[in-house]
């Protein structure tokens, strides 16, 4: 926080375009000014993942008027803020906020090292839903191997036929495969 001369930092983690959670604060008052933002749908917050790019505001009070996400930030002791989208493949994938106590806190070079910084926490992101998209496919790949087990050892089948059936009521019951092969494993029953 000292590279930017800020009191207060905070991430918030986008999904599908739109802004689902608050990763982390470094101050509960700031935790719950972004939770709001999140909720209200406005602020500039919000601003910088519909625009996919920074938003500053030098002086909350001033810049913000009469707007309930200014009475907020100031009720949170926020003089000035930066939002810096953090992008992966072209996708914003959250926003890196800088938060100070006091207006016109930061300069042109503070928003450059925040460039920087979002940067660097984009491609962690990106890589953590990555491992936990790998994960979770992993762990549908193991659940479907046991049901076509169960089918195969059941029915004598070969394992194609064994993912045919599995494939079949499926499609039939309009249910992911992962879940027709999880209800199987449970009930060593197939779905009506």
């Amino acid at each position: 926080m000292s590279a930017v001369g800020c009191d207060y930092a905070g991430l918030a983690l986008t999904e599908r375009g739109g802004l689902t959670e608050v990763g982390a604060s470094t101050d509960p008052e700031i935790d719950r000014l972004r939770r709001w933002e999140i909720e209200a749908g406005g602020g500039p917050l919000r601003d910088s993942v519909a625009h996919g790019s920074a938003v500053l505001v030098q002086d909350v009070s001033a810049e913000g008027g009469a707007s309930d996400w200014s009475q907020h930030a100031v009720e949170a002791g926020v003089g000035s803020e930066m939002h810096v989208p953090m992008t992966s493949h072209e996708q914003v994938v959250g926003v890196l906020s800088l938060y100070s106590a006091k207006p016109h806190a930061f300069s042109i070079d503070d928003e450059a090292i925040a460039q920087v910084l979002a940067q660097h926490v984009s491609v962690a992101v990106a890589t953590a839903r990555r491992d936990e998209t790998m994960a979770q496919a992993i762990d549908s790949r193991k659940l479907v191997g046991q049901a076509m087990g169960i089918l195969m050892e059941r029915f004598d089948l070969d394992s194609d036929q064994a993912f045919a059936v599995l494939r079949r009521y499926s499609q039939d019951t309009n249910t992911k495969l992962r879940e027709v092969a999880q209800q199987l494993i449970d009930t060593r029953e197939l779905p009506r």
